[in-house]
């Protein structure tokens, strides 16, 4: 009994005793956390402005890649978004909208401006000094627009090559006296008629007609055979012309093209050379169109009044011609119809017709002699198929034969060096064979038709 006495009080006490044990372990960990919590809110605003100083502009960085905070200052930092203002280094984080214009920076790596602007404070202070950035990005583009002014400053010049390529004006007829086979100078004003297309020839009052007018004078031959030579095409090549017209015997007709250029020059040069002149007429050919007269030619298939209208264009262009000569025409010469308005224009303005004979059924050396107009024919091509020494000197000699035999023949050749050097080789040898060389004038209506 007595044991059990005594060991009761000391169950007691240590019952007692534990309570205030617990009581002392929860008050020294209490005590703790309390302590840790106190130096984290201490703590705190010293990181903040810590990570503030060395963070990066927002602008320059993805939110992504952001450090992540302490998870002692998380609360912190969620108590200073619900309250933004007393803490402005914090403002730039709405500006992590603006990361799209994050590829643009290569724009301004060129401009030593754009590198330090980033850095500036001012940038970083409000959202509205930001603004400057875009027309710092609008700077950056206007160097864009000076390169187009630098390629278009070299392509200025560019009209200046088309110039220099363009054709070049027909080279000008040289100017030489006159010598002393010259032939008066034309146009004679009586044999003009004003029109539309311009001056025409026309008969004058004392019924003086151009043919005869601006004729060379022909040396009487009597009864010797007569050779009249034309070289047809003139006035398109320069050099061609020149040569013609220097190196070739007066006696020599030389027929131009209408709508050559410098063709009175042309013609005026001529005469005071003493050359007799012929004006080509373009007419339609069989192959047409792969053989072309040229401009404004005559047709089987235009009215006569159009036909009509381009002959006076032609006879309008120049004047000291004393007829024409049609120049291809192997279809529009077989044509009565055609032929027809073309004679008649020509017999009122007193001129005359040479028949190329491009086609062996025309009718135009028939007609004109029907019609009175004074009308020639020729008989031979020189260099139509060929041109060769060989070929031109064999049609010469048929020319000779043909005016040994009826007493008068024509020949026509082209402005070929080759041709213009055999026709004057070959005109030295006609006085010892007893060969006249004449204009075509002198030989107008001695030939029979055909």
């Amino acid at each position: 009994m007595s044991d059990e006495h005594t060991d009761r009080p000391s169950r007691l006490s240590a019952v007692a005793v534990l309570p205030w044990t617990v009581a002392l372990l929860l008050f020294v960990v209490l005590s703790g956390a309390v302590a840790l919590v106190v130096l984290g809110l201490s703590g705190n605003p010293l990181v903040v402005p810590k990570m503030a100083e060395h963070a990066p502009p927002a602008h320059s960085e993805s939110p992504d890649s952001s450090p992540a905070p302490d998870p002692a200052t998380s609360e912190h930092q969620q108590a200073e978004t619900q309250h933004p203002e007393p803490h402005p280094e914090e403002t730039p984080q709405p500006e992590t909208a603006h990361t799209p214009e994050a590829p643009e920076p290569p724009h301004d790596a060129s401009d030593p401006h754009g590198a330090a602007e980033p850095m500036t404070a001012g940038e970083h202070a409000a959202p509205a000094e930001h603004a400057p950035a875009e027309p710092h990005h609008q700077d950056a583009e206007t160097p864009a627009p000076e390169p187009e002014p630098q390629a278009v400053e070299p392509a200025a010049p560019q009209p200046e090559p088309q110039v220099a390529a363009a054709t070049p004006p027909p080279p000008q007829p040289p100017v030489r006296r006159s010598g002393p086979d010259a032939l008066a100078p034309a146009p004679d004003l009586a044999l003009i008629e004003p029109s539309p297309q311009g001056p025409l020839p026309k008969i004058d009052a004392a019924g003086r007609e151009p043919w005869q007018v601006y004729a060379r004078p022909s040396k009487r031959s009597g009864d010797r055979p007569r050779v009249a030579v034309i070289l047809s095409g003139l006035g398109l090549s320069g050099a061609a012309t020149d040569a013609a017209i220097q190196g070739l015997p007066g006696e020599v007709t030389l027929a131009f093209q209408p709508f050559a250029d410098n063709i009175q020059q042309w013609i005026s040069l001529a005469r005071a050379a003493g050359h007799e002149v012929l004006l080509n007429l373009p007419m339609e050919p069989v192959d047409f169109p792969a053989n072309e007269p040229g401009p404004r030619a005559l047709f089987v298939s235009l009215s006569p009044e159009e036909n009509q209208d381009r002959l006076r264009w032609a006879l309008s262009r120049v004047s000291g011609y004393v007829g024409v000569v049609n120049h291809m025409g192997s279809r529009f010469t077989v044509s009565r119809e055609a032929m027809q308005p073309v004679l008649a224009e020509l017999k009122a303005r007193g001129l005359l017709f040479v028949d190329a004979r491009s086609a062996a059924r025309s009718v135009a050396t028939v007609m004109a002699s029907e019609m009175q107009v004074p009308r020639a024919i020729n008989d031979r091509f020189l260099d139509n198929r060929e041109v060769s020494r060989a070929t031109v000197d064999a049609r010469l000699a048929e020319v000779e034969e043909i005016a040994r035999e009826t007493g008068v023949s024509i020949a026509i050749g082209q402005a070929f060096p080759v041709t213009i050097e055999r026709i004057r080789e070959w005109s030295d040898t006609l006085s010892g064979k007893g060969i006249v060389l004449v204009p075509v004038s002198a030989v107008v209506d001695r030939q029979p038709d055909r």
